[in-house]
């Protein structure tokens, strides 16, 4: 897929990799745009093509008083407001085949999680809207079947449709990336490396997901040279006291260090 089939998005002719960066989940306006801000201000300085992310409701929760969402509309609200704003796609998760309509109303991807990438109905749903439609790899499939997942877009009649890879469960605490997925997945398509979400430790006692973000750069490196088309990537200015998947998130004070370092292996292998 050619990403500038995307609304809005920019810098598509600069040869780098492109980003899918925000907060796990939208937690407010006020935090919204100041993290969008940010990524854009960054993203732009180094000709980034770029699509905000955020979670307009969290459904995979360890807990029942987990934090879930602050309303759907008026989390979507928010997400379609950065867009107007900055001039910059979005894009949301979406967990029943219900949300496709409703998200597409104020997105312009529509991302299917791991863990529902084989829920037939919701990725038949998700690509009827006519949206980008961006499936997450399970944890528990290989590489080589997500060209089912891909095949269910494409024959409900839209071929705007990207993979991202986020990981695969080793043991019951701990995630790896296999990236010789990466070249496998890239035959089926437009594929990307979910950098921090493949960092996580579920499965704690607590209830809440562990992380590992001191080994986001590492991940995010060998992505690039593997071969990824885009990065994914959550973000926050205070993961300590974010609502969500704050122990795997990159602090925002560090994006425009990582992104550089990013750039310049790209355009090392661009040159090979």
């Amino acid at each position: 897929m050619d990403i500038s089939v995307i609304p809005n998005i920019k810098h598509t002719n600069s040869n780098n990799f492109f980003l899918l960066a925000g907060p796990c989940a939208i937690e407010g306006e006020e935090m919204a745009l100041r993290i969008a801000e940010k990524i854009i201000s960054v993203t732009d300085k180094l000709e980034i093509p770029l699509i905000f992310k955020g979670s307009f409701k969290k459904a995979n929760r360890s807990r029942v008083d987990s934090f879930s969402g602050i309303g759907d509309e008026k989390a979507l609200k928010i997400l379609q407001k950065v867009s107007k704003t900055f001039g910059v796609p979005t894009v949301t998760d979406i967990h029943e085949s219900g949300d496709a309509y409703l998200a597409a109303q104020f997105v312009d991807v529509l991302q299917i999680p791991a863990f529902l990438v084989r829920q037939t109905d919701l990725v038949v749903a998700a690509a009827k809207t006519g949206k980008v439609v961006n499936l997450k790899k399970g944890q528990f499939m290989s590489a080589e079947s997500m060209k089912h997942a891909v095949n269910k877009v494409i024959d409900s009649g839209n071929e705007k449709v990207m993979i991202t890879d986020r990981g695969t469960m080793f043991g019951y605490q701990d995630m790896i990336v296999d990236f010789r997925g990466i070249p496998t997945m890239k035959q089926f398509g437009t594929t990307i490396l979910d950098v921090t979400h493949s960092l996580q430790q579920p499965n704690q006692t607590s209830g809440v997901t562990g992380g590992r973000p001191d080994m986001i750069e590492t991940i995010a490196r060998a992505g690039i040279a593997t071969g990824v088309d885009g990065l994914f990537l959550e973000t926050h200015f205070d993961p300590a006291n974010a609502k969500s998947d704050g122990a795997n998130m990159l602090h925002l004070d560090h994006l425009e260090k990582l992104l550089t370092n990013l750039v310049a292996i790209r355009k090392t292998i661009n040159t090979l």
